[in-house]
Parts: structure tokens; sequence; C-alpha cells
């Protein structure tokens, strides 16, 4: 107890200290763009995210501008084009940004429940006759299909392996029509009965029932995913090293006063925490086995063509692997050297 008061103190004096002398850093700066990708309206996203961005502003004694976009595709193009400095993001749009766009993950989202991940869903509303994966695979050619946006982690790419992938299917061809839309629309049109089944997650199912309790109502979830690593944060990696370091203060030591827990409250967060680009080494492994079954399965492929592109993906894997397993042996050695101290 006394060692995480003392550490958190640390923290919050040495942010004091640094946003007191970031000026010096970047005293040309007269504006920091947030960009914020569109899992609901831009209104109700506007109205919670305003009072942190507020918050930033007042700390770092600039101006905080949002950039509201209808889809993750748009928020990777600004942030590859300079026109945002940092973004919230999905991890697989994360993982765009860190390839095309220049991006370099710092921080991850906490939950307000303290999880540091999150679960991808399939629903149907309340009343839907069908109750499994297996049931809605087994009459997809009559259903209508809402699937996430194409850069969602949980909306597009955990259930695109886990559930398509893993079943050989292909949603673009097994439904009777397939949609693409972020997570808020998923879920009200299921809730309204437009579309049978959709992709969701956990995380805006809590947003759901903070906004409309009465459609959050009338859900049903029949699949939920493995977990999720939470939302990372992402900065381009060529802004100047002094606001960086303003940057990872304010973020890393926000959600420690009342006040601003209860700024977080409506996206469901309690704060942040410290990451990096390894974040995405699970996402990367689901992207890859994706592809490979799909390569797999694949018949219109030259064999030659179809071999070495394997070869390449499970070297690929192979790599990744590796990384991770090193990984958790330095987080096993670090928890160990903790205990022996």
């Amino acid at each position: 107890m006394f060692v995480s008061q003392l550490r958190r103190t640390t923290l919050l004096l040495t942010a004091s200290i640094g946003l007191l002398s970031s000026g010096l850093a970047y005293s040309e700066v007269e504006t920091i763009r947030f960009g914020i990708t569109s899992t609901e309206s831009s209104q109700n996203q506007a109205d919670q995210w305003q009072p942190f961005l507020d918050d930033m502003s007042n700390a770092l004694g600039v101006d905080v501008e949002p950039f509201f976009a209808t889809d993750y595709a748009a928020v990777i193009q600004a942030m590859r084009f300079d026109k945002i400095d940092l973004a919230w993001y999905g991890n697989k749009s994360a993982m765009e940004a860190v390839d095309r766009a220049n991006g370099e993950i710092f921080a991850q989202t906490v939950s307000s429940d303290g999880d540091q991940g999150y679960w991808g869903l399939m629903i149907v509303n309340q009343d839907s006759p069908y109750n499994s994966i297996d049931e809605i695979l087994e009459n997809a050619n009559e259903l209508t299909f809402g699937n996430g946006d194409p850069n969602s982690t949980s909306g597009f790419l955990v259930p695109g392996y886990y559930v398509f992938a893993e079943n050989n299917v292909d949603p673009r061809t097994a439904f009777r029509r397939t949609l693409n839309s972020n997570h808020e629309t998923n879920a009200l049109t299921v809730a309204n009965g437009q579309v049978d089944v959709a992709t969701f997650s956990t995380d805006s199912m809590k947003r759901l029932e903070i906004n409309h309790p009465d459609k959050a109502a009338q859900l049903k979830i029949i699949w939920e995913s493995p977990l999720i690593p939470s939302d990372p944060l992402v900065w381009r990696s060529d802004l100047e090293q002094g606001i960086k370091d303003s940057l990872r203060q304010f973020i890393l030591s926000y959600g420690d006063t009342a006040a601003q827990r209860e700024v977080l409250e409506p996206m469901n967060w309690s704060g942040f925490a410290a990451s990096d680009n390894d974040q995405l080494l699970p996402i990367r492994q689901l992207e890859l086995f994706r592809e490979r079954s799909q390569i797999s399965s694949d018949n219109s492929l030259d064999g030659e063509a179809k071999k070495a592109r394997l070869s390449e993906i499970d070297a690929q894997l192979e790599t990744l692997n590796n990384r991770i397993e090193l990984l958790e042996e330095d987080s096993l050695n670090n928890s160990t050297a903790m205990i022996t101290h």
C-alpha cells in the first residue's frame, strides 16, 4: 500500500513539474488535435469527450481540438497526413495507424471495473429464436447481418476470425444481406428489428445501457470472444519530445481524483495505463491467422503461389510467437524479482 501511494505521489509530482516546464519545450504549439474513432453518434461522443479535452487543454496550456470522423479509416488518414497529433483507436485501427500512419502506442484505457481488456460480442434481438452462433450460421442465407467497420477490432477482426474463419464461412456471401456500421448503429438496428444479428462489444454495451437503456434491454448476447486488449492511445511518432512527455504525464496521471473519474465515467473508464506497440502482437496474430485461413481455403489460387504465401505467413507467425514468449518470460522474471525483494 505504501509503495503504491509513494509511486502515485511521485508520478503526480513529476507530472506537475513537467507540465509547468512544458511550455519551454513547445512554445510555438498552439493546438493539439485529438482524433476520436466513431463507435457511436458524434454528438454523444462530443458531449462525453469535451470535459476530458478541456482538462487536457488546461493542464498543457494549449488548445485541444477534437477530430470526429464517420469511420476509423478517416482518423487513420488524418494521422497519416498530420491532421491530428494523437488519437483514441481500437486495436485493429491502431495497427493500421502504426503500420501506415507513423503512429506509436503510448497508453491504453483502463475500464471502470479495472479491466485492461474487453470482449467482442454477437447480438440478436431479445425476441429472436436464435440462441447460438451455430444456429445463426445454419440459417445465414435467410438473415441480415450487421458487421462492424472493417478497421474495428471487436466489430470486425475478432468475429471475422473466431466466428467466421474458424467455421470456414465468408460473411459477405453467407448472409442474405450484410451491412457495415459502427457499434451503436449495429445495436440499435438489432434492437429495432431491422437487422437479425450483429457484432458488438462489452464496452459499447455499457455505454448503450447508459445512453439507450431501453434499447440495451432488447438485446440478447449469443457469443462472446476471448479477451481483447483495451483500446490504445496513439500519437504520431514524430511529435516533439516535449509534447510527448507532457501528454504522457497528463494521461497516465488522469483518473487519480474523484472529479477526473467522474469525467471518465461516461466512457466507462477509470484511467489509463502505459503501453506500447507490443500491445498489438495478439491482434497481428489474429489478422495473420484469418488471412491464412482464407488463403488455405481459396482453391482459385495457383498452387505454388499459395504455398509460398502460406510459408511467408507461417514465418511471420513464428516471429510473433517468439516475441510474445520473450515478453511473457520477461514479465515472469520481473514478477519473480518483485516477490523476492
